[in-house]
């Protein structure tokens, strides 16, 4: 079935079944690998992506489901001033560690801080508690939240 999908500001022609998760067709079909694969059940946040500013996790959202909503990705969260605030306190905090889940983490931050611009620790505990890093690196994610906030 064909699809226009509005990705990042530009239209992306796909031809796919619709019930596949959104996941696959920005990774396999359009070549987009910012937004990682991690549990396949909607419970880790790695795959996090926006539908019309809100989080959503693409492994779970089908393709069908997108309508005309706007999709914004890792690949261009930076064009935004939170998500450019977040990417910039990131690499001055040092929050990566082996990195996986930080696309979801900043796209769940960008969300948040778009809603909240100057959000409490509740708020951030709240908005980041199904966004899951292996590597720890909770204290760091919520100092540059804190940061990125100004």
């Amino acid at each position: 079935m064909a699809f226009t999908l509005k990705i990042n500001g530009t239209p992306h022609e796909v031809d796919v079944d619709g019930d596949i998760p959104l996941l696959w067709v920005l990774r396999d079909v359009l070549g987009m690998t910012g937004t990682k694969f991690g549990c396949g059940q909607a419970l880790c946040g790695a795959c996090t992506v926006h539908l019309d500013g809100q989080p959503v996790r693409s492994c779970q959202t089908p393709v069908d489901s997108v309508g005309d909503s706007a999709v914004t990705t890792i690949e261009a969260i930076g064009r935004t001033p939170q998500g450019a605030a977040l990417q910039k306190a990131w690499l001055e905090l040092e929050v990566v560690q082996c990195g996986y889940c930080q696309s979801g983490q900043i796209m769940s931050a960008a969300a948040l801080l778009h809603e909240t611009p100057k959000p409490t620790d509740d708020d951030i505990n709240a908005a980041m508690s199904g966004n899951v890093c292996r590597c720890g690196t909770y204290y760091r994610i919520r100092t540059a939240i804190k940061r990125a906030a100004g």
